[in-house]
């Protein structure tokens, strides 16, 4: 009996020492005094629970970078990553906050700097996770007040948009917040694929190869953008659309704590909202864009033409409109679009309106917005302006009416049709020869 308590005795000892003797992971802050090494085990927790950040390697490499992952989910989901361009090399780097605030990843073999967030000029400060995933840098004891914050990780998008980030621009500072897709699942560098803000005209939000644009998300019409017509479902998020003087930004809350989901851009160039299902625990695609041949920049149906996701052909013109290359079109190449049957006769106030319903709106980097005006003096102004193509709503989010106005007096590009009950109304000049009872679409 005695013996067997002794071997019970020496496995709690074994036991006991391995978790002492166990480098410790928790803690949400660095300080000058307290830096964070790569050992292979010690992180940040944030308070709640809810976010870890370390030196972690993707898959399939050995390089070690400082990210931010979800504490919880078994799957390491990477949010943000700080070194993405100048990975440390071995485990042998350090995250350390320098005495004037300056967050510095080096590595240790020679002390050579890898990456660091710039001079601060603060007294006493500390770096902290916090629990909605963003890591801060503040003074001491200023109690995470957003306005305190000398520097923050959610100024820095990588490829993830959690909730309460923001994307898009700060026009007081300049700042461009856009998220950059992963190299590859092996390398977090950026590549060439992009979302954010074209604030040119009406702002859109945009997906981008290197210089070229492929898909157009739209202008917020104050319930979603108008080119994305899955925003619509408000019972699980909530979300803000902010353009003024000071900025341009899109950020997005979960009503539910217990729903975990991000905004992503793949290494492919899709935008994905996810959400984690914990049953399955995996990651679920809740939308995602570009999702069909009309939502191709290039504008697959040309001026006036209307892209039908649903049907075959996909293009036709807009009514009081023809195509303009009868041969390409009848070929299924619709890029150069449409022309009007009758020419506009502004001048002797004679033209009218069409109601083109449930469509994504078409592009407005060249468009005029007035925000305080009805549609009734919307389309007045209109009709003054021998200038003006078509003119619309630019808030649609009221329960009875909508406000503001938007005109185009340049061509009507990018147009896709949705189902009845989404998309918006738009108004499209025509001769008083082309109006009429028949279809909107004349060809």
């Amino acid at each position: 009996m005695a013996r067997r308590m002794t071997k019970a005795s020496v496995l709690l000892y074994l036991l006991t020492a391995s978790i002492l003797c166990s480098p410790a992971i928790g803690g949400d802050t660095v300080t000058p005094n307290r830096p964070l090494v790569d050992d292979g085990e010690t992180g940040l927790i944030s308070a709640g629970g809810s976010f870890e950040l370390g030196f972690f390697s993707p898959v399939g490499s050995t390089n070690r970078y400082i990210g931010i992952w979800y504490h919880r989910i078994p799957i390491q989901t990477v949010v943000w990553v700080a070194n993405r361009q100048r990975p440390v090399t071995g485990r042998s780097g350090k995250l350390s906050l320098e005495t004037d605030g300056a967050l510095v990843i080096t590595d240790g073999k020679n002390s050579t700097v890898i990456w660091s967030s710039g001079p601060l000029a603060l007294g006493n400060p500390v770096a902290r996770l916090l629990d909605n995933g963003n890591f801060v840098v503040e003074e001491e004891g200023s109690d995470d007040d957003p306005r305190s914050f000398a520097w923050q990780s959610f100024d820095f998008l990588t490829d993830t948009l959690l909730p309460s980030m923001k994307i898009g621009w700060n026009l007081t500072s300049g700042l461009n917040r856009n998220l950059t897709a992963w190299r590859s699942v092996s390398d977090p560098a950026p590549s060439e694929y992009g979302t954010g803000f074209d604030v040119h005209g009406i702002p859109q939000i945009f997906l981008w190869s290197g210089s070229r644009r492929y898909w157009r998300g739209g202008s917020w019409n104050g319930r979603q953008f108008s080119g994305i017509q899955e925003m619509k479902t408000d019972n699980v998020f909530d979300m803000v659309f902010v353009g003024d003087a000071r900025e341009i930004v899109y950020s997005f809350y979960m009503r539910e704590s217990s729903v975990v989901s991000r905004l992503v851009i793949s290494q492919s160039g899709m935008l994905q909202r996810l959400v984690w299902i914990e049953e399955s625990e995996m990651w679920s695609v809740f939308w995602f864009a570009p999702n069909d041949h009309c939502d191709n920049m290039l504008s697959p149906c040309g001026p006036y033409g209307v892209c039908y996701p649903n049907e075959s052909p996909k293009c036709k013109c807009l009514q009081g409109f023809h195509p303009k290359n009868p041969r390409s079109w009848d070929l299924r190449d619709g890029t150069d679009g449409c022309v009007r049957n009758t020419a506009l006769d502004c001048r002797n106030g004679t033209d009218g309106f069409i109601t083109l319903s449930s469509v994504k709106i078409p592009h407005t980097s060249t468009s005029m917005v007035d925000r305080s005006m009805s549609l009734e003096e919307c389309e007045a102004l209109c009709r003054r302006n021998c200038s003006c193509k078509a003119y619309a709503s630019a808030n649609i989010s009221g329960s009875e009416s909508s406000s503001g106005c938007i005109i185009w007096t340049t061509e009507l590009t990018d147009i896709k049709m949705y189902d009845s009950g989404s998309g918006q109304d738009i108004y499209v000049r025509l001769a008083a020869a082309d109006l009429g009872t028949f279809d909107q679409f004349s060809w």
